[in-house]
């Protein structure tokens, strides 16, 4: 596929359509993919607009077409996964501020820039912000499908990564409130008898408190939970630290640490 459009000096929007790319069929498979990934698309040409959408209708995905950044700004449609197909040299917002405002939101997203102009800075400062590709005008059909799969395969994992986040989040909130103080405890590596001594209680109520926090956490070695709980960014107590907190205390400092993982990817009620 290859559509001729703007050359990279474009600096108005008044220009002719461009000419409609010649029919191809791509010598790539496209990748495994959810019927619920969907493909923004952001070009402020109608004639390419038009083009891109089709061509990535028929390689299977949902799309979203937008003629300016300021129209996808305004749509609440970034809320599942997705990627999105961005023209870098636009009227108003331009490609580079949408992907900076993109970035900020709640909910990652994949993008893939589409550009007639090869300004290596601009590349760079693209791919540096965290572009899946910087294709250059005419598109290659075949480029794109790549980089689509790119952005599938990169928002499985992450979706993978919140749920296994999630299983970690639910696990924790199993525990009581004195379980969650041991726990902390239990991952610096402390013996039975000094967390006791640590929160004054005896030895034989910390050991059931250890076996329910492992069976609790699903893990059967102390290795296993010192994993899972570095995964959700839950540290060892230091001595000085737990000492004089309540084990209230604890387990909400606990959830305020796991529900910062993940930045703003991950939402976990």
């Amino acid at each position: 596929m290859n559509i001729t459009i703007k050359p990279p000096d474009y600096s108005t929007p008044s220009r002719t359509t461009p000419a409609f790319y010649a029919p191809c069929m791509p010598d790539i498979a496209a990748a495994p993919r959810s019927g619920h990934f969907a493909v923004f698309i952001v070009d402020d040409d109608p004639g390419v607009l038009k083009s891109l959408a089709r061509f990535v209708r028929a390689a299977g995905y949902a799309v979203r077409t937008f003629s300016s950044a300021s129209e996808l700004l305004a749509h609440d449609v970034m809320d599942g996964p997705g990627c999105v197909i961005l023209d870098l040299l636009m009227p108003g917002i331009d490609g580079r501020e949408l992907q900076t405002a993109i970035c900020k939101g709640k909910f990652e997203r994949s993008i893939i820039f589409i550009s007639g102009t090869s300004d290596a800075p601009t590349i760079v400062d693209a791919m540096k912000a965290g572009a899946i590709d910087f294709l250059i005008k005419p598109v290659d059909g075949n480029a794109l499908l790549a980089a689509l799969a790119i952005a599938v395969e990169r928002q499985t994992k992450l979706y993978q990564r919140e749920a296994e986040l999630a299983g970690i989040k639910h696990k924790l909130a199993q525990l009581t409130p004195r379980e969650a103080e041991v726990l902390r405890h239990v991952i610096a590596g402390r013996l039975n008898k000094q967390i006791a001594w640590a929160l004054g209680t005896v030895e034989k109520t910390i050991k059931v408190h250890r076996g329910r926090i492992m069976e609790k956490m699903a893990v059967r070695s102390i290795a296993e939970l010192v994993r899972l709980t570095e995964q959700i960014g839950i540290a060892p107590c230091e001595n000085e630290e737990c000492q004089g907190k309540d084990s209230d205390s604890l387990i909400v400092e606990i959830g305020s640490r796991s529900n910062r993982i993940g930045g703003h990817a991950l939402q976990i009620a």
